[in-house]
């Protein structure tokens, strides 16, 4: 390899060449793998590789075009507006008249292209004279606007399993071209693993990792990597995640379903999983405060007590130490009985009020405090419910046209039990 190619980090160096080289995304690149087909067969769409950071993404386009003859055109969304595309379609337009070749236009972060940007797109992708593929860590159901999006195939690309990081970081290590074989260190299966593990699926993550482990190893005449190293190398774990994407509403739809579903481990490495990332912890808290009326309800009226306290110790003492308070809660509310019948009871009477005829109120129940409407049978009938016994009577609080309505069933788990049974009364 060329001396200015060497000094390239080694991730850039280890970038698999060919289809056979690339490791991970059996699924898109296997035997019947559609990605491999549409290589194989020179058939290409337009499409966009939706994955996690270091999987591939840009690397798997480029491939793709090598492999189908296609002119390779790289465009920034985050440095390119309108006046560019039109220049590189017109390009494009000129190679394919000229050459009878295809551009493979990539757009790296598509998501980050506003829509006047991607509509100027259409007529291009619509026409044939580009293939566009766009690499994006984001959903595209959000960021990509729906013209463009439905002309699309969508291919989602997966984070490497600890296997394949394994491979990547052992085929580096011995690489004498392009890795770090000429370096002589060895590594156990072990340190290997510990690397792989702390890059949570990032092949790019994994080997930067390892080139300034062995970097340290031979600053200290070491032959092999060891743990001391490997930690130093890694500094922390890489925990993936974004306030406002695709990873943030995974782990609190994560948390809130394993809190629903009275598991109390998962929820707490779910908690753990937002909070050592950095995430707000009044929005955990107030989803905590939305759970335990949602999920909870009357089956343990204390759940919305804790919920509110922890949201409370959450402003007056801040983090860390509030994560404890918030701990406190996801397991109150894991371990507490469910019940949703407040949410299906107020989600009823929410449709009635906004689908059905605001119906006048009873004149019974109105208050008369003129004489006129003493009168005209303001208050009229109204029975007053501590002069009865149990404070209860038969009078009708609903307007005539909803009387047979009944919302609120609830459960027979917890305290709600006992509810169940004051309905029935």
């Amino acid at each position: 390899m060329e001396g200015k190619n060497r000094k390239a980090p080694l991730a850039e160096r280890m970038r698999p060449r060919t289809l056979d080289e690339f490791v991970g995304q059996e699924r898109l690149l296997g035997t019947d793998g559609v990605l491999r087909e549409m290589a194989d067969g020179g058939e290409l769409v337009s499409f966009i590789l939706w994955g996690p950071p270091g999987v591939g993404k840009t690397t798997l386009a480029r491939m793709i075009a090598n492999k189908t003859e296609s002119r390779w055109v790289a465009f920034s969304a985050v440095i390119s507006g309108i006046k560019e595309i039109r220049s590189v379609m017109a390009e494009a337009e000129a190679f394919m008249n000229i050459e009878g070749r295809r551009t493979i236009l990539f757009v790296d972060e598509i998501h980050r292209f506003n829509k006047a940007q991607q509509d100027a797109f259409l007529p291009y992708v619509e026409s044939g004279t580009i293939v566009l593929v766009g690499a994006t860590t984001e959903n595209p159901s959000f960021e990509i606007n729906s013209a463009l999006l439905s002309r699309l195939k969508v291919f989602v690309l997966e984070e490497l399993s600890l296997e394949s990081l394994q491979t990547i970081l052992k085929g580096a290590l011995t690489d004498r071209e392009r890795g770090l074989g000429n370096e002589d260190i060895v590594a156990s299966d072990e340190m290997l693993n510990k690397l792989a593990v702390y890059s949570s699926g990032d092949a790019r993550t994994a080997l930067n990792s390892l080139e300034l482990a062995v970097m340290l190893a031979k600053k200290r005449g070491q032959k092999e990597l060891g743990e001391r190293t490997i930690k130093e190398a890694i500094q922390q774990a890489v925990l993936k995640y974004d306030k406002d994407g695709e990873h943030h509403f995974n782990i609190i739809s994560a948390l809130h379903k394993s809190i629903r579903n009275s598991d109390s481990d998962a929820s707490l490495y779910w908690l753990a999983r937002m909070l050592e990332a950095g995430e707000d912890p009044l929005y955990v808290a107030r989803r905590l405060v939305r759970f335990a009326s949602e999920d909870v309800g009357l089956a343990a009226p204390q759940a919305l007590e804790q919920a509110v306290a922890a949201m409370r110790a959450v402003e007056l003492i801040g983090m860390p130490e509030a994560k404890l308070a918030l701990a406190q809660v996801v397991l109150f509310l894991s371990l507490a009985p469910k019940s949703n019948a407040v949410y299906r009871a107020y989600g009823m009477a929410a449709s009635d009020a906004l689908n059905t005829m605001q119906h006048p109120v009873p004149l019974h129940l109105r208050n008369a405090p003129t004489k006129l409407m003493e009168d005209i049978g303001y208050g009229k009938g109204y029975q007053y419910a501590h002069d009865y016994e149990d404070a209860k009577t038969e009078m009708e609080c609903m307007p005539k046209e909803l009387r047979n309505r009944k919302y609120y069933q609830p459960t027979a788990r917890g305290f709600e039990g006992r509810l169940k049974d004051a309905v029935k009364r």
